[in-house]
């Protein structure tokens, strides 16, 4: 999800919940304790120079139990946040500390923000040495030796 997307949904909900892969949801006591621009250079193990930048937010659970961040308020923090930052509209990337701090990707499912488990992934697959995925083939569909096709019953096992 976009800086922009998550705006226009906030000018649509009456409250800012934010859901776990797992089903659970963040408190509604958390506060938004950070949001920021994060560039990252790296060079991928093909060695090609990259460059991600994403907008970060990172919700707390300060046992706060009477605080409760209303989608007006949120959306002031974002408008703040760009303007002093010069941040645009970039991905969206939310820390949220459960057993260890968290990078989930954004999403909306129509009543809730949506946390996303992140991947990694081969930004180079083809430089690296990562086989293709191979065919599924039908053992059925083989030839053995004498050209004929193999077929069950058939006597070529």
């Amino acid at each position: 999800m976009k800086l922009s997307e998550i705006k226009e949904v906030l000018k649509t909900v009456e409250a800012v919940n934010f859901e776990l892969p797992d089903g659970t949801f963040v408190p509604k006591y958390f506060h938004v304790t950070e949001v920021g621009l994060v560039t990252k250079n790296f060079i991928d193990c093909g060695g090609t120079v990259r460059k991600e930048t994403v907008v970060n937010f990172q919700l707390w659970d300060a046992n706060d139990y009477e605080h409760r961040l209303k989608p007006q308020k949120l959306i002031h923090i974002i408008e703040l946040s760009e303007k002093v930052l010069g941040i645009e509209d970039h991905e969206i990337e939310v820390e949220y500390q459960n057993t260890t701090i968290g990078k989930y990707d954004l999403d909306f499912n129509g009543r809730n923000f949506t946390l996303l488990n992140k991947k990694t992934a081969c930004l180079a697959q083809e430089q690296c040495g990562i086989p293709s995925d191979k065919p599924k083939v039908k053992l059925s569909q083989l030839n053995i030796d004498n050209g004929s096709s193999c077929t069950p019953g058939g006597g070529c096992c």
